[in-house]
């Protein structure tokens, strides 16, 4: 798979349809997404998921494709870790409703590491910024460099690109609080079981199987003629024991997210989404040990009256604890 080309093919394709010519309003729903960091992606940690479901014989289908840029290094008493580079995950998702108010669903993953191509852009976008390069600007450009080290051994290292089938996740929601007339306000509780199909020694997968539950939520109202919506969600992961630095894996994660929408026009929604969660492995260096938060800003065009394209840009405001940069476009459709 030749990876530059294929994005830039996604992009362009999908960007030159998006024209207002559709009047149908888009629904105000979060980004579905989360941290694509190398050792937090691998596990089971969902997107938020809808908290107005899909109604019986209803379908929906998204590509969703998650390109992110790491450069960190970190040292401890007992522990190093070092990462750089570029990786892609493409998602196909294909959800169901099929009773009144439940849902079931399917995501298959495909993940790729590589050196890529993003450097010299990222560096750029530093210092225009005034943001602190922390060593980026002195290292080698798009090189492919994975590496944890704890107690004088190599826990993780990767260094050849690599490319394969991620670990399969099935969903099932359950349609908790939704009103008859009007969406204002809507709930659903999740659930997902991550299986472990990626292979763990190529950070495609973690080796453990994971379930998780959440709830979403939404709150929608008007404001000027247009329409604003507040959703959040917060869930725990419990984990089996993985095949990823092992001995440090917890078994137990909690997480939340907080977001907010507008919809200046019935084919625009503008969105703004903080997401966090608590560490995954048991660990002094913040890349690990600390609580992560990621900022996602932008927003949804629609392409038709079945169709959107959902574009963003992921930040890690809590540093260390995320991707750079990252750049997300999912293309959904419902029938």
């Amino acid at each position: 798979m030749t990876l530059r080309p294929t994005l830039l093919l996604f992009f362009l394709l999908t960007t030159t349809l998006a024209t207002p010519a559709w009047a149908a309003p888009l629904d105000i729903i979060p980004f579905q997404t989360s941290n694509r960091a190398p050792m937090t992606q691998i596990f089971g940690l969902p997107g938020p998921g809808r908290a107005l479901l899909l109604g019986p014989g209803e379908t929906a289908a998204s590509f969703a494709v998650d390109a992110e840029q790491n450069y960190s290094h970190n040292t401890s008493n007992n522990e190093s870790i070092f990462f750089d580079g570029e990786s892609y995950r493409f998602n196909l998702a294909l959800h169901r409703g099929i009773l009144p108010r439940l849902e079931a669903g399917i995501e298959l993953p495909y993940l790729s590491h590589r050196g890529g191509f993003l450097d010299g852009f990222i560096e750029g976008w530093h210092d225009t910024f005034g943001l602190p390069q922390n060593g980026r600007d002195k290292a080698p450009r798009d090189q492919l460099r994975y590496s944890y080290i704890r107690n004088g051994k190599q826990e993780v290292l990767l260094d050849d690109n690599t490319e394969g089938l991620g670990d399969i996740r099935l969903h099932l929601a359950w349609q908790i609080d939704r009103p008859k007339e009007g969406p204002q306000r809507g709930a659903a509780l999740h659930a997902a079981l991550k299986l472990p199909t990626g292979d763990s020694d190529d950070l495609l997968g973690s080796g453990s199987t994971d379930l998780t539950l959440w709830l979403t939520g939404t709150r929608n109202g008007n404001w000027g003629g247009t329409a604003l919506a507040l959703f959040g969600s917060a869930g725990i992961m419990g984990l089996t024991d993985g095949e990823v630095a092992e001995e440090y894996q917890r078994n137990l994660v909690g997480f939340a997210m907080l977001g907010g929408g507008w919809r200046p026009f019935p084919w625009m929604v503008l969105k703004l989404q903080l997401d966090g969660h608590t560490p995954f492995f048991d660990s002094e260096l913040e890349e690990l040990g600390d609580p992560a938060a990621v900022l996602t800003l932008g927003g949804d065009l629609a392409l038709s009256e079945q169709m959107a394209l959902e574009l963003g840009v992921s930040e890690d405001i809590a540093t260390g604890t995320a991707p750079d940069v990252m750049f997300h476009l999912d293309l959904r459709s419902r029938f």
